[in-house]
């Protein structure tokens, strides 16, 4: 019986548009069934450059970091640049303080043999005479290196723009 209802509404709507109905031809299998549209997952509500923008602007707020940067110091006295950065590292490490905990990936002496627990390269690095093949055991620790225990950064507001690391500041008159 479904059929012949089928072949009826089929007739009638070639006869008047032209066309099979399209679940007539879904039904018959001559049409390709449309695909289902995936899902966009949602936009993430904080992106991970977030938090770096959000630092970098902290340490130009805080110590002016990024003008310091930016400055071209080659005409300046190494007593002139060495007195700003004096002041520009203390600032510089309240502000990370204040937001970061950091310590040392492996804790030992700078320039003493040191063993590794571990290969990651994300966690050491190994540089000078290596050997073809394999992991060396240990050598001399050359730089600690260093690792967000706690990264306690404020609230991002979704509204502010945070590829604005400082705004331009204009001084009325």
């Amino acid at each position: 019986m479904t059929r012949l209802l089928q072949a009826i509404r089929s007739f009638f709507s070639i006869l008047f548009s032209g066309r099979l109905p399209a679940d007539v031809t879904a039904a018959l299998g001559l049409a390709k069934a449309a695909p289902k549209p995936s899902p966009r997952p949602p936009e993430p509500s904080v992106r991970p450059v977030d938090g770096a923008l959000q630092l970098l602007a902290i340490l130009q707020r805080d110590a002016r970091l990024v003008d310091f940067i930016m400055e071209d110091v080659s005409g300046y006295a190494d007593e002139q640049v060495g007195a700003a950065v004096r002041g520009l590292h203390e600032q510089c490490r309240q502000a990370l303080a204040r937001y970061l905990r950091l310590s040392p990936v492996i804790d030992g002496v700078e320039g003493t043999y040191t063993k590794v627990e571990s290969s990651d390269p994300a966690r050491v690095k190994f540089i000078g005479n290596l050997p073809a093949k394999g992991t060396p055991a240990g050598g001399t620790l050359r730089h600690k290196g260093w690792r967000a225990e706690k990264i306690d950064l404020p609230p991002v507001d979704r509204r502010q723009d945070l590829s604005v690391i400082a705004p331009a500041e204009i001084e009325v008159e």
